[in-house]
């Protein structure tokens, strides 16, 4: 497998991999379903965003992008989604653990994520991929502006990663 910066041919791939409204929702937050794919391919320009696919020769396995915040010192994972045909296989860690090893060696120790409260599968992913939820204060503080009250997670870095100063 490996993790490529994502490219526009991918935007319709991607946008077809939810199910549902819903499937949609727990993914990116949107209500819109089907996705249209020119809302992923506006997505891959977005500023302080880095979007990826992940690949296993031809196929196409996952998407998720690392939002970076220059000012806070931190990068979130975020937008990442599996396809239907290779979920529960392993592929959503080793995307999540590939993401956060970008991160890790762009410099950030402060890695985020936040997962819908409902997002059961994906939240097991996490976990298994070094995520830990953060304290109930600093999520209460986080969700105040958000449409829904997320879990919010931060990765552990490993040893072989060290904090950066």
């Amino acid at each position: 497998m490996r993790l490529l910066p994502a490219v526009e041919a991918y935007a319709e791939t991607i946008a077809a991999w939810p199910a549902s409204g819903h499937e949609v929702t727990m993914w990116c937050g949107r209500r819109e379903y089907p996705l249209p794919p020119r809302v992923v391919a506006e997505w891959l320009r977005e500023q302080d965003v880095r979007a990826y696919a992940l690949l296993d020769g031809r196929d196409l396995l996952g998407y998720g992008e690392l939002w970076f915040d220059a000012e806070e010192d931190e990068v979130e994972l975020a937008r990442v989604i599996v396809a239907p045909g290779f979920r529960g296989r392993g592929v959503g860690r080793a995307l999540v653990r590939n993401l956060t090893g970008l991160a890790l060696d762009a410099g950030q120790a402060n890695i985020f994520m936040r997962v819908h409260p409902d997002n059961q599968a994906a939240l097991r992913c996490y976990r298994h991929a070094g995520f830990h939820p953060v304290d109930d204060d600093l999520a209460a503080a986080w969700n105040a502006a958000q449409p829904v009250a997320y879990v919010w997670l931060r990765h552990a870095a490993p040893a072989d990663h060290p904090s950066p100063g």
